[in-house]
């Protein structure tokens, strides 16, 4: 694959670094030519100085022959910027953008344009490393309000049906893993012993999610 990177800091330098342990062409774009030094002495790709905005500098690096785009730049207006116009302009098909600010992230993503939020990617890594298992999510949408977590259960719960454990703890069952594989729970659906249930629920009700599951469902 041919990819062309926009930005050379820490983020922008370690992909480059990686896609070409991984045999990839690389080409890094960064408007200052000090930033290349971050790439080290056996960096083998090209390193094209200007605004990975502007067509003569995305020409220079090659985008008209690019599999993949990254614009990881520290603003978020020129990774946007970038990333539209190799995606409508160059018709590159891989394409991501580095947002900071959650909301702007959620807005391209609606336009089709995939992003990575680093607040909310961030915070969310470090909750996995602090909390318990089980309490950590599995993804968070880029604004950050509605988590995916697995979900511990009480043992009392093999054998309810799925749409009163979400009347119970107030989340979606979203899907569930059962014996290996993964099944979307329909309206009769039950809770089996060794299912391992995901649910999608608001971030801020994570904890009563979770206590509500860790308790013995109500009798009807």
């Amino acid at each position: 694959m041919h990819v062309v990177i926009m930005g050379c800091g820490r983020v922008g330098s370690s992909l480059a670094a990686g896609l070409e342990r991984l045999g990839h062409e690389v080409a890094v774009i960064d408007r200052d030519p000090q930033s290349f030094r971050r790439l080290g002495p056996d960096f083998r790709g090209r390193q094209v100085v200007g605004f990975g905005f502007h067509r003569s500098v995305l020409d220079e690096a090659g985008l008209e022959s690019a599999d993949a785009f990254a614009a990881v730049s520290n603003g978020d207006n020129s990774n946007i910027i970038a990333a539209r116009v190799a995606r409508e302009s160059y018709g590159v098909e891989r394409v991501v953008a580095r947002i900071y600010d959650a909301k702007r992230a959620a807005v391209y993503e609606r336009l089709g344009i995939p992003t990575v939020a680093t607040v909310p990617w961030t915070t969310d890594r470090l909750l996995r490393m602090l909390l318990p298992d089980g309490v950590a999510t599995a993804w968070r949408e880029p604004t950050g309000t509605v988590a995916v977590l697995p979900l511990p259960l009480h043992e009392e719960w093999a054998g309810q049906p799925v749409r009163k454990l979400e009347r119970a703890t107030g989340s979606r069952v979203a899907f569930i893993v059962r014996f290996g594989t993964g099944v979307l729970p329909g309206p009769e659906t039950t809770v089996q012993a060794e299912d391992t249930v995901y649910v999608a629920a608001r971030s801020g009700t994570v904890s009563d999610v979770t206590g509500a599951a860790a308790a013995a469902p109500e009798e009807d």
